[in-house]
């Protein structure tokens, strides 16, 4: 039965740890939720994120490559083996270090017909990525037959569900993925063990499955976490936060396995939960799936995986196992399906109809790494690795036995999509205990209208991004009108009648305030790339357009002809990246509210950067002239996705906390500190705190979220109180913006996680934006506090981004939004560069004659 929302609130604060072995028997515990301990966190690892590796720097390909549809399989192709690492923190627990994989998969290739391994990418710290296909053999023409089978479930659906051979025709896709935690090791044991199973099995079932199914192995998601033993990846981030951003590598090479293979089911394995814990989910469920499709498969895969995970014999008298549980059976809520931003939640926008993340048992990371025995540590991750192997072939035994079924509803989903049917609602007891709570339903408009409005290369990198990810764009070929309004030529035009619908659906709309639906929720409830990524979009009821098909956005960059200075007003990314580019070259650049005047000599340079990022420049107005400006030169203790932000931007960033500085820092080469995480001004010794507040005589403050306000406070920067909003309250909000340093130009919304705004403002400070007083949240999850505070209605109005001059002449904003959070709401990135411009410029620190 589904726990109480209050027990389940209370239990998502504790920790979910491995028991005990013990002699006396032991009550079973509670259903289980994601622990929070390593739950809706902001990547907060910031403060030493490793520069990127010597083979990124020397230009190794990070991106991922595509599956060859005209070769047959197997192809054995000879993986190139890393040098031995000692270090590697697998090794510890007796599981296959990363240098170890290759070989391994070398042997299984040449051992024989069944196994074909390949690089599909690196890691963000350089390390390969190993795509492998399990399948019986093949000829290229098979294989081609198998794409085109495959090309047909997605493109031409209604004509696939008509063909009654089809479906036995077809190697029904499996993706296996693995380690995307890189502390969560034991996926990839288990996966080169079913490998190695599946390679050398003389079982007619294992031919029988191997001639209908096609199984794929992301042996390592994350290797350079699993060399380290940490979660995130080389550049600090949780790449299970990642899949609708796609920022890092590693994630756009998982994107396009999917998007290649086209998945009929998924299992992402994970650790640890004990006992076992094994999805489907808790409400609220993603509104965007075709979720009686998704239940009824996802469901019957889970039962499978607990009987096999229970059939392994552990048990918690004998081994501290206990039995596996189901989210979706035996709690209430807190473990959702609701943000695609984790794999098996990104996965069914692909056509995968079962979907999963597996969580093993017994924990062997953090603080059981570091102080259980080496003996205890490698006996839980024996028992852990035959858990995620149980796993495996449960699934592979779903898919084989349910073959026919699981491709005719991957038909079904893209069908549903091109056929620009309504959002269908699923009918209660579709599965036992599938009640009201569950059902989460949407509206899909007729199409969505992408301009560039605000930001022609805002509304390029939307399109761009809606490209990779598969999901169909086309541009007008002259005017139109939709909804009563008139689109110009060359508007991009997403056409909702479409196979994956779905995901376009899910990046482009506002979203939902699900405040009242739910509780506890495990990580964000709102996104839109339609409302944060800079571009105008528009969703619309009806259409009538000629467009073609795009592959790829239409230039955006532009220079004037007229003579004279040119003028680039900092109103996205890219402008940022173009002027931090000028300013890199030496290029005399002048700041004059919110954009940047370049001299008529630097015409040549300016062309330069227009065409390499897509920025338009207008000619300056006839006495423009502003602050000179010099590259800002930034100290920052802040979250590993802000310093990823901010250096992708193009800003000189260096990580600095209490303890760097309390080592002893030069300020000499710094322009703004940037404090959000990892800095305390109280805990600095007295030789830190005196060098600091020197620093704060010339230089400038940038603040965001907690951390920040209490050091705005003890440093005696603003007079201004932080109101902190409810801990986990999170999503999209609408704004009012001034004409202000940072506010001016920016968009009607922005991102929050654990709101603050700002009240009690001196006379020194500026509102530059608030909380509407409508909402303000647009979509995602915002409840007050128990007593009654902290609540949206509370934010009504308030002070959301402030700035000031100090007493000390030091230029300050303070954030109470999110607007770098894990490098998503692009549309907001403008306005951190626009404070960094301004907080430099006007105290003359970054005037370097």
């Amino acid at each position: 039965m589904r726990l109480p929302p209050a027990l389940l609130a209370a239990l998502l604060v504790i920790p979910l740890v491995p028991h005990a072995v013990s002699a006396d028997p032991v009550a079973p515990p509670a259903p289980a939720v994601r622990d929070f301990g390593n739950g809706p966190e902001r990547n907060e690892v910031a403060a030493d994120v490793p520069e990127r590796a010597e083979a990124r720097a020397a230009g190794q390909s990070e991106q991922p490559g595509s599956l060859s549809h005209d070769r047959g399989y197997p192809r054995r192709t000879r993986l190139p083996v890393p040098p031995e690492n000692p270090a590697d923190a697998s090794i510890k627990l007796g599981l296959v270090p990363h240098h170890g994989i290759a070989p391994r998969l070398n042997d299984l290739q040449q051992r024989g017909d069944r196994v074909s391994a390949q690089v599909l990418g690196r890691s963000y710290g350089g390390r390969d990525l190993y795509l492998v296909t399990v399948t019986a053999p093949e000829s290229a023409a098979e294989t081609r037959e198998q794409e085109r089978i495959r090309d047909r479930i997605e493109n031409d659906p209604a004509a696939a569900a008509r063909d009654r051979n089809l479906v036995k025709r077809y190697k029904a896709p499996v993706f296996v993925n693995a380690n995307i935690h890189g502390n969560e090791w034991e996926g990839t044991d288990a996966a080169l063990r079913v490998i190695e199973e599946l390679a050398t099995s003389k079982d007619p079932k294992v031919a029988d499955l191997l001639a209908r199914t096609r199984l794929y192995f992301n042996v390592t998601a994350n290797p350079d976490g699993r060399v380290s033993g940490v979660r995130q990846n080389g550049a600090g981030f949780d790449l299970n936060r990642d899949f609708v951003t796609a920022s890092q590598p590693e994630v756009r090479a998982m994107r396009q396995i999917m998007i290649d293979v086209q998945p009929v089911t998924m299992i992402d394995l994970h650790g640890y939960v004990n006992g076992t814990l094994i999805e489907p989910t808790t409400p609220p469920h993603g509104a965007n799936y075709e979720y009686d499709l998704f239940i009824q498969n996802t469901y019957a895969n889970g039962l499978g995986m607990e009987a096999a995970v229970n059939g392994l014999g552990y048990t918690v008298e004998k081994d501290g196992v206990y039995p596996a549980q189901i989210p979706f059976r035996d709690s209430a809520e807190g473990w959702d399906d609701w943000p695609p931003i984790f794999t098996p939640q990104y996965a069914p926008f692909h056509g995968a109809v079962a979907a999963h993340t597996v969580e093993i048992p017994l924990r062997v990371n953090g603080s059981d790494y570091t102080q259980q025995p080496v003996e205890e540590l490698r006996r839980r991750s024996a028992i852990n690795t035959d858990v995620a192997a149980a796993a495996i072939r449960s699934t592979y035994a779903f898919v084989r036995d349910r073959h026919d079924r699981l491709i005719a509803d991957q038909i079904e989903v893209f069908r549903r999509g091109s056929a620009g049917e309504p959002s269908k609602a699923v009918g209660l007891g579709i599965v036992p205990g599938f009640g009201p709570e569950d059902v989460y339903n949407t509206t899909f408009p007729r199409a969505y209208v992408i301009t560039g409005r605000r930001s022609e290369a805002a509304a390029a990198r939307l399109v761009d991004h809606l490209i990779a990810n598969d999901v169909r764009v086309e541009r007008a070929r002259r005017a139109f009108r939709a909804d009563g309004r008139t689109y110009p030529a060359g508007s991009y035009v997403v056409d909702m009648r479409q196979p994956k619908r779905g995901l376009a659906n899910v990046m482009l709309e506002a979203g939902a305030d699900i405040s009242p639906r739910v509780d506890a929720m495990y990580d964000i409830s709102g996104w839109s790339h339609g409302l944060l990524w800079g571009a105008g979009v528009d969703g619309v009821t009806s259409l009538r357009v000629q467009a073609d098909p795009v592959k790829a956005a239409a230039p955006t960059g532009s220079v004037p002809r007229a003579p004279g200075a040119l003028a680039l007003k900092v109103s996205d990314a890219k402008d940022v990246l173009a002027l931090n580019d000028l300013l890199a070259q030496g290029t005399a650049v002048t700041w004059a509210g919110g954009a940047a005047i370049v001299p008529a000599s630097a015409r040549q340079a300016a062309r330069a950067v227009s065409e390499r990022y897509g920025v338009a420049f207008t000619p300056a107005s006839g006495t423009a002239s502003g602050t000179p400006l010099s590259q800002v030169r930034i100290a920052a203790a802040a979250s590993a996705d802000e310093l990823f932000t901010l250096r992708e931007l193009g800003f000189a960033v260096t990580p600095v906390s209490t303890a760097a500085l309390n080592a002893g820092y030069d300020w000499s080469g710094t322009d703004v500190l940037f404090v959000s995480s990892g800095l305390s001004y109280t805990a600095l010794n007295p030789a830190a705190r005196a060098a600091l507040d020197a620093f704060l005589t010339t230089g400038g403050v940038i603040t965001r979220g907690g951390t920040g306000a209490a050091f705005n406070a003890a440093a005696g920067l603003l007079t201004a109180t932080a109101v902190a909003g409810r801990g986990d309250a999170n999503g999209v909000v609408r704004v009012l913006s001034t004409g202000g340093q940072v506010g001016g130009g920016s968009p009607d919304h922005s991102f929050v996680y654990s709101p603050r705004w700002f009240t009690g403002l001196g006379p020194e400070v500026t509102v530059e934006q608030s909380y509407a007083a409508e909402g303000p949240l647009v979509s995602g999850h915002w409840r007050p506090d128990a007593d009654g505070t902290g609540g949206q209605d509370a934010a009504r109005g308030q002070a959301a981004v402030v700035s000031g001059r100090d007493e000390r002449g030091a230029a300050v904003v303070l954030f109470g939004t999110e607007p770098m959070f894990r490098n998503h709401p692009k549309g907001l990135f403008p306005q951190v560069a626009k404070a960094l411009y301004w907080a430099s410029s006007v105290t003359g620190a970054a005037v370097k004659g």
